[in-house]
């Protein structure tokens, strides 16, 4: 059997910073954030999977505004409750930048105790919206156990494609 040697150039490590937080230590615009994104699943439409996932934002003049997953039996053709609060509000506040996104889960009777975390195409439209309006996004992924929060979806997403990425 022959042995293949992998050579290294260089080797880094990535590190993200999450702060967890209890209820009663958020802030009350986080608390407020929060319970807005678990109010949204309840218009989450899931019949397939039963997972239902709401999002509020929170947009620099203060105004929030939820979404949540959307299925289809054509599964590809569903909208997940990120991109869904997001659209909606790029839409309806199309000059005010996204300050937190805050997301629940539930399934089964309950919220979930670990927080959820974005998937790859929401994370990536976050990240477009963050750098539309070049100013970070504080994400907030409630579990009952603790609010994980990150500064910025850089921290969820580091590896970037970005409109710089369309140039190189």
């Amino acid at each position: 059997m022959q042995q293949i040697k992998a050579f290294c150039m260089e080797k880094y490590n990535i590190t993200s910073e999450v702060s967890v937080y209890r209820d009663d230590e958020l802030l009350p615009e986080d608390r407020e954030l929060v319970e807005a994104a678990k109010c949204a699943t309840e218009h989450s439409y899931a019949p397939y999977s039963q997972f239902r996932v709401g999002a509020a934002l929170r947009l620099a003049d203060g105004t929030v505004t939820t979404g949540s997953n959307q299925e289809n039996a054509s599964y590809p053709l569903g909208l997940c409750a990120e991109r869904t609060a997001i659209f909606h509000a790029q839409h309806t506040h199309p000059d005010q930048p996204v300050e937190a996104i805050a997301i629940a889960a539930w399934a089964n009777g309950h919220f979930y105790p670990d927080p959820i975390s974005p998937c790859g195409a929401c994370r990536q439209v976050m990240l477009e919206v963050e750098n539309r309006y070049g100013r970070p996004m504080r994400v907030l992924l409630y579990g009952t156990s603790g609010t994980h929060v990150v500064s910025s979806v850089r921290d969820l997403l580091p590896f970037q494609f970005v409109s710089e990425s369309l140039k190189k």
